[in-house]
């Protein structure tokens, strides 16, 4: 018995466990409950929180200067071997607050120990996650913008061509091709929007709530909060170490910007098929066939389309994970990482594939002059030009209706040209030249004001 109790033991006892533990995890156990293969990325963010922490705890007499600044440099050497490489992470330690904990006490011995003085990792954790967000959120605003920075180009370079605009993937009336790409910009407008009305509600900072309750010990949350530019401290503990609404906030964007992006990739796979002719895909991101020589496939599309649905099941499994978890901190919520960063990840290599797509996609005008010329398309304007002579609305589209069923009848009529047909529609939103700039024109102010330089 003695000699499997051995086996099974793992060096995590090395970590936390001692004291209250006899023996170490077992082995399975450890690698079960481990999460240093995905939490390690948070590094910066703890290293950073920590050397926050130890200012505050010397500033309150509760450790000496002298401790807090050895504990401040063995942190910034422990964040420089990791950036070049060099730094060892242990799988026995558990988490990215472990390894680095004990790599500190390996520095500076004994001293190290004093860190973790008036907090837990419970909000710990909260507060990584929390820098770890609003660090990446700009990362996002980048992707975001210039996506929307690209989508403009296209408009504002093919303003004048015209393609049929589709209800139901029925040819229904004309629009401008730059009309149907700025439709593209407005929702994205709209991401970078949700986005940055998140932030605020990751920008607050837990530290000192500690496992729940708050500590006995004198600190200044306020003053840790000026040190890592928090706005705001949470009012209430318990509800500051369990809080990840902020997490399934930012997931929940990533699920609708992916959703826009999958219906952009949607639309770029029907139009580059020779069924629709309306557009040549980059060479770069498309691939070929194994067995048909002649195929070029829209496989970058059809990867963002895949992909928006692996994001909603990261929204779904943070979603599960949190429902019914009794405050405060339950093991389930280390659960709320690996979704997020997964959603983070597809999110943002999306952006750029579909920038990549977008910078290099070539438009076939005579195919979309073609198809807008259709006379199907002029329906409406007829309708409408019916309603202008004093005939009721209804009794003009049912006329309107009749003669689209009559071929022969159709040719004898006198119709608009496509140019005509848009330029017929410039009130603000619609799909003239004039409006369409006036769109391009809020869109550049939108991304001007926005761009990575402005927000910082």
């Amino acid at each position: 018995m003695s000699d499997r109790k051995n086996e099974n033991d793992s060096g995590a006892s090395e970590g936390i466990r001692k004291g209250r533990f006899v023996s170490g995890m077992a082995a399975p156990f450890a690698k079960f409950n481990a999460s240093i293969a995905f939490d390690q990325r948070l590094y910066a963010h703890d290293i950073r929180g920590s050397i926050a922490h130890a200012e505050m705890l010397a500033r309150q007499d509760i450790i000496s200067r002298e401790d807090a600044d050895l504990i401040q440099t063995g942190l910034l050497e422990i964040k420089k071997e990791i950036e070049q490489g060099v730094f060892v992470f242990r799988d026995d330690l558990e988490d990215i607050h472990i390894n680095i904990e004990t790599a500190l006490k390996d520095k500076i011995g004994p001293v190290a120990g004093r860190l973790h003085t008036a907090r837990s990792r419970n909000d710990q954790v909260a507060l990584d996650f929390r820098l770890y967000l609003r660090d990446l959120t700009h990362v996002i605003f980048d992707g975001i913008i210039y996506l929307m920075d690209t989508l403009v180009d296209q408009a504002e370079f093919n303003i004048d061509v015209i393609f049929p605009g589709y209800t139901h993937l029925q040819r229904a009336q004309p629009v401008r091709l730059s009309h149907h790409l700025m439709a593209y910009t407005f929702m994205l407008k709209r991401d970078w929007e949700r986005f940055n009305d998140s932030k605020k509600r990751i920008d607050v900072s837990p530290l000192g709530a500690a496992a729940l309750a708050g500590t006995t010990f004198p600190i200044d949350r306020y003053k840790t909060s000026e040190l890592l530019n928090f706005p705001e401290v949470a009012p209430n503990s318990m509800d500051a170490v369990s809080d990840r609404d902020f997490a399934v906030e930012f997931v929940f964007n990533s699920s609708l910007l992916l959703t826009h992006l999958s219906r952009l990739a949607e639309e770029l796979i029907l139009w580059s098929t020779s069924e629709f002719g309306f557009c040549v895909l980059p060479d770069a991101y498309c691939s070929g066939s194994s067995i048909m020589p002649q195929k070029k496939n829209p496989d970058a599309c059809e990867l963002i389309r895949g992909k928006t649905g692996r994001v909603y099941g990261d929204l779904v499994a943070l979603l599960t994970t949190l429902k019914a978890l009794p405050l405060t901190y339950n093991k389930d919520i280390q659960e709320d990482k690996e979704p997020v960063f997964d959603a983070l990840d597809t999110a943002l290599g999306c952006l750029t594939i579909m920038a990549g797509i977008m910078e290099g996609i070539t438009f076939n005008r005579e195919r979309m002059a073609e198809a807008a010329a259709e006379p199907g398309l002029a329906a409406t304007d007829l309708a409408d030009q019916l309603a202008r002579e004093g005939v009721p609305f209804r009794e003009a589209h049912e006329r309107i209706g009749s003669l689209s069923r009559d071929p022969e009848a159709q040719k004898k009529e006198s119709l608009p040209t496509p140019e005509q047909m848009v330029e017929a529609r410039a009130h603000v939103g619609g799909t003239a030249k004039q409006s369409v700039q006036h769109q391009i024109e809020l869109i550049r102010a939108f991304i001007e004001q926005n761009r990575r330089s402005q927000v910082d």
